[in-house]
């Protein structure tokens, strides 16, 4: 019975690790950007150009990659609180880009809008937001 009982923790705890250290990848379909104004406040968003990319979040590595021309490498420094309502499902990450630059990426999910997602990576002066699809 001990035995047991220590055979269905390893495995809980096994696959609680295995959730937690796996690997997503996304494909986008468009990018858009947005700037801060000299003033403080955002410009609007540009429209969206197409950008067929492929995003991987790996888990077991602590980081995410976006395979644009100039290949982005984000280290995750921490794995925030996902924020779910009716409305929408936001998953943060809080990251640093291989130039030593932080920055928040955020993956939304408009429940609203037939589970159309969004992947957002958002530094102090400017604003990405890539649509994405698995």
């Amino acid at each position: 019975m001990k035995s047991l009982r220590l055979l269905i923790m390893l495995a809980f705890f096994g696959l609680s690790f295995h959730v937690h250290s796996q690997t997503i990848l996304f494909k986008t379909s468009a990018v858009s950007v947005t700037e801060k104004s000299p003033n403080g406040t955002w410009n609007n968003w540009s429209d969206f150009v197409d950008a067929q990319l492929l995003i991987t979040i790996d888990g077991k590595k602590n980081r995410i990659v976006v395979n644009s021309p100039d290949i982005q490498v984000f280290s995750i420094k921490a794995y925030g609180e996902v924020i779910e309502n009716d409305n929408e499902k936001i998953v943060p990450f809080e990251c640093i880009d291989n130039n030593g630059s932080k920055c928040n990426i955020l993956i939304f999910t408009h429940k609203k809008e037939n589970n159309r997602m969004q992947f957002y990576i958002n530094y102090s002066e400017v604003k990405f937001v890539y649509n994405i699809y698995n």
